[in-house]
């Protein structure tokens, strides 16, 4: 496929029609990378695809230089909603291009597209370490041009995970702003020699919260809470990283944090809180979002 020719997915625009929204990524990917974005999503966000009267449409924006994390996406969902059709979207049309012959049509497919999301109405969109490029103040633009295109009720997660997928954070947002924050982690990478404790999430979190980690912050407080309680539940060490964390977790609810969830999801290694508990001071820069359970 010559340069500029991506193919085009269906119900989208043409590709010269419109200049895909965004810049082209480092492009970094790797095998299982998201597995944990895309456990939680499968959670989080099946009802969504459930209820979708036709086959429900979900793009994977910025896969990368090489399209094996979509591939995944599409492989996960299945076992959700068997007739979902996945998207994966890029800026890059020689990425499009090299993607092609992992295509299995109509069910997944490849294209060229940027936070505009190449015209179509997705259900759900997965935008993983896409962000993390840009600066803080253009976080809210690229949200608020990717929501724009959600299908009614659509969902949007928006995250960063580091390279080998052990550590990640995201926001799960909808049609009226972001409404939740998630840290997941490898807990034996957490406990480890060299893990640094809950510390080590903060290296991760999404673009529109890494540079308010800073004293006066929610998410700095929130931080510092997580990383307090891990250290008082040093006890259940010789347990496992696992009693740890979820004893931490129990630590930092019983604290007054409004973890969202329960303890089948914590023991995952994951922590939600709504976004409204780590959302900067004076909610200029993003919309507050409405607190789920």
């Amino acid at each position: 496929m010559s340069r500029g020719r991506a193919a085009r997915p269906v119900g989208a625009r043409a590709p010269d029609a419109a200049r895909p929204v965004g810049e082209v990524t480092r492009g970094t990917t790797a095998p299982n990378r998201l597995r944990r974005a895309d456990r939680w999503i499968a959670y989080r966000c099946g009802p969504a695809l459930t209820d979708a009267a036709r086959p429900p449409l979900v793009v994977d924006l910025g896969f990368g230089a090489h399209p094996v994390t979509t591939v995944e996406l599409a492989t996960r969902l299945r076992s959700v909603r068997p007739d979902v059709r996945v998207v994966g979207l890029e800026i890059d049309p020689d990425r499009v291009a090299a993607a092609a012959p992992a295509a299995a049509p109509p069910q997944l497919i490849f294209g060229r597209g940027g936070f505009e999301l190449a015209g179509l109405r997705p259900v759900l969109v997965r935008a993983f370490n896409v962000l993390r490029q840009y600066a803080e103040s253009d976080v809210a633009a690229a949200w608020a041009t990717m929501r724009a295109a959600l299908a009614p009720g659509g969902l949007l997660v928006e995250g960063t995970c580091d390279e080998p997928g052990r550590v990640c954070s995201w926001v799960l947002l909808d049609a009226t702003g972001p409404v939740s924050l998630t840290l997941a982690g490898r807990l034996a990478t957490l406990a480890g020699p060299a893990g640094g404790g809950p510390a080590v999430l903060a290296e991760r979190l999404p673009k529109a919260l890494i540079h308010r980690n800073v004293p006066g912050e929610r998410v700095h407080a929130l931080l510092r809470a997580l990383d307090e309680s891990w250290r008082a539940a040093a006890g259940y060490a010789p347990y496992g990283p696992r009693q740890r964390w979820l004893r931490t977790v129990a630590a930092l609810r019983d604290g007054g944090w409004p973890v969202l969830d329960r303890p089948a999801r914590w023991r995952l290694g994951e922590l939600t809180v709504p976004w409204s508990a780590v959302a900067p001071p004076g909610g200029a820069t993003f919309e507050s979002g409405r607190r789920v359970s």
